[in-house]
């Protein structure tokens, strides 16, 4: 006898099935690490399931992404965050500050993630060296020690943060930083000279609505209001995107790096990325003389 065909509608739901499993293992990031041990637990499928094990070839976000899953699991106090910048494969593109700037609502004037440039060579042999300078997360930071109000601080995962509530802008811990790593919000907006609009025309009016939606960073909302309010006013620096972590996803930088430069992970972890990246011989960190322990590694 013929082998009986599938109706249509089976065939079609059979489809969305397997796009629903391909969509969950796209917004992966969603998942809070705490939610897939609890669902572990009741013998459900987890999104942590449907990641695929990074093997050869394949993308190392998808390994960085188990690596950070895994140290989610662990106590605060027993992981070790870095970030690893391969020089060879960053190609001065920019997208890791504009990620950066997206993810944390930053302003003009406030840059968490710079790309240095410089150019290297004589006519006709020239060329462009590029190094993103993120906040080095000292173990030895020199600028919270100057704080007069211990506005600063590092946290129990070691990453140095600041308190907003608790800044008062006097702004020693910028002179401190030996790296320029710390910016001021003076509260510029983008739109400050934009003209208010006349009919149907976007001005002023409509098109600093945007910059008034509060951010998340240290998971709090921290909104722009026309009476200054927090975070105008304090120092703001990068803070490997702690809002993100605590929710299973890695740094904006990380994701939105499009030559896979920027690595990130927990260096208490041997099997992860960046432990095995910051053991090889051309692993380097900046201004290594002044003794701060950066927590952000290059590679030369």
């Amino acid at each position: 006898m013929p082998k009986e065909q599938k109706k249509p509608s089976e065939s079609r739901r059979n489809f969305l099935k397997v796009l629903g499993a391909g969509g969950a293992i796209v917004a992966m990031n969603g998942l809070n690490p705490t939610q897939m041990v609890r669902a572990q637990s009741t013998g459900t499928t987890t999104l942590l399931d449907l990641i695929p094990e990074a093997g050869v070839g394949s993308d190392v976000l998808i390994r960085m992404q188990n690596d950070l899953h895994r140290a989610m699991l662990k106590k605060p106090s027993e992981r070790h965050w870095v970030m690893v910048i391969d020089l060879r494969k960053c190609v001065g593109c920019h997208a890791c500050t504009i990620g950066c700037v997206a993810e944390n609502k930053l302003p003009p004037g406030v840059v968490y993630r710079p790309v240095l440039e410089k150019e290297i060579g004589s006519y006709p042999n020239v060329s462009r060296a590029f190094v993103p300078r993120p906040c080095m997360q000292c173990e030895n930071p020199p600028c919270t020690p100057v704080c007069p109000v211990h506005a600063t601080f590092t946290n129990e995962e070691g990453i140095v943060v600041v308190d907003y509530e608790q800044c008062i802008g006097c702004r020693a811990c910028i002179a401190a930083c030996p790296y320029g790593a710390r910016t001021f919000d003076f509260g510029y907006t983008y739109t400050e000279n934009t003209p208010v609009a006349v009919g149907k025309i976007v001005g002023k009016d409509t098109a600093d609505n945007y910059e008034r939606i509060a951010n998340d960073e240290y998971g709090k909302s921290y909104a722009r209001p026309d009476d200054h309010g927090s975070p105008i006013g304090n120092v703001r620096k990068c803070h490997f995107c702690l809002h993100r972590l605590r929710e299973g996803q890695l740094p904006a930088c990380t994701t939105t790096c499009i030559g896979r430069a920027t690595l990130f992970g927990d260096a208490n972890d041997p099997t992860s990325l960046v432990a095995e990246m910051i053991s090889k011989p051309n692993i380097m960190v900046l201004k290594e003389e002044l003794g701060t322990k950066p927590k952000v590694f290059y590679l030369v």
